[in-house]
């Protein structure tokens, strides 16, 4: 069982940055691959970015939309992983949401991931 707490959202102007950050509990965090996405209101849970597994090499996925702007990283010492936002624009308002796969892979779909967190919201005012 993996609890996912996240942290780090808020309001800031467009061309920003912000940080957000996913505690996580557990003795296993590193077995996991760990991923973020969101939803803005009237909108679908979308993929934005993921890191697989704490072992071994590590690899990254974006969403086209977010690519160059942001960077997922992980720290398993700390059983957590943040998410670097730079360059926000109003677009990528949402809940940000942290979530943990057991399959130990980068996975892109809501599907694959078996604990999610509460939710932290981002604005973007233009």
């Amino acid at each position: 069982q993996v609890q996912l707490v996240e942290s780090g959202g808020r309001l800031v102007q467009a061309g920003g940055s912000l940080r957000l950050s996913c505690a996580a509990s557990g003795r296993t965090f590193s077995t996991y691959a760990m991923g973020w996405f969101r939803q803005a209101p009237g909108k679908d849970r979308e993929f934005v970015a993921a890191i697989n597994w704490g072992g071994g090499t590590t690899t990254t996925m974006y969403a086209d939309s977010v690519k160059d702007r942001f960077t997922i990283s992980r720290d398993n010492a700390k059983n957590t992983v943040s998410l670097q936002m730079n360059s926000l624009k109003p677009e990528d308002t949402a809940v940000y949401y942290c979530a943990a796969s057991r399959s130990g892979m980068i996975q892109t779909h809501r599907t694959w991931y078996d604990y999610w967190g509460q939710g932290t919201q981002v604005t973007v005012s233009s």
